[in-house]
């Protein structure tokens, strides 16, 4: 019976040091793991940025069409002021797992930056840096600012978060049916999961173009404290 009661205990000590060290895992060295992803992600895109020559040229009244983006790399860098004055995530293009752990992934195949149609992108709740936890703070007016090196593109958010399934793939469409968009725009589409520690639905935001400026005219309104 000792012997039984001892296994028993050992047993359950061993079980309860995975879980602690799974635990940690997940809430604290994935995030760490992920923050120095997205870190030198964003260091890649300054490096690409600083190589590129000097315009001398003035800026057309509407952004060019950038070129196609590298799957799995990074083309642009996201801040929310309602996340954080700090928040700052590199974009890559694809949504697959391994590209999430190192930042949001542009849905491919929906629009590029600033462009018409669609630009979708999506972002983990929890683990992985936790990029989008504060999601459901999301508010109609707040600011979603991009750049791509030689532009800012401010977007504003017109809706509150929206909870659906994840096989509701309209809400990346061109124009999403749920949104209350009714014509084709410059819109974009931020998603996560729902609920924060699961997966079994989606929350979606929308916003549209409000506004661009190139990089050299300075941070836009909604960056400047």
């Amino acid at each position: 019976m000792r012997v039984v009661v001892r296994t028993l205990s050992e047993l359950c000590i061993t079980v309860g040091a995975v879980i602690v060290l799974f635990v940690v895992y997940v809430l604290f060295w994935t995030g760490v793991k992920a923050d120095s992803a997205m870190d030198h992600q964003i260091d890649v895109l300054q490096d690409q940025w600083a190589a590129r020559p000097v315009a001398t040229a003035s800026p057309p009244a509407s952004p060019p069409r950038p070129t196609a983006y590298e799957d799995g790399k990074p083309f642009a860098v996201m801040r929310i002021p309602r996340l954080g004055f700090t928040w700052n995530k590199p974009v890559l293009e694809n949504t697959t797992v391994r590209t999430l752990k190192k930042g949001l992934g542009h849905y491919s195949g929906t629009a590029q930056l600033g462009q018409k149609g669609n630009f979708a992108v999506a972002g983990h709740r929890r683990t992985y840096g936790d990029p989008f936890k504060d999601f459901p703070r999301l508010r109609p007016g707040d600011a979603v600012v991009l750049t791509d090196g030689t532009t800012w593109f401010t977007y504003r958010i017109d809706t509150k978060p929206y909870k659906t399934v994840p096989g509701d793939v309209a809400v990346v469409d061109p124009v999403p049916r749920k949104s209350g968009y009714t014509r084709p725009g410059r819109y974009l589409t931020l998603t996560t999961c729902e609920p924060e520690w699961g997966h079994s639905h989606r929350l979606i935001v929308w916003a549209h173009l409000d506004a661009t400026q190139p990089v050299e005219a300075g941070k836009p309104e909604a960056l400047r404290r």
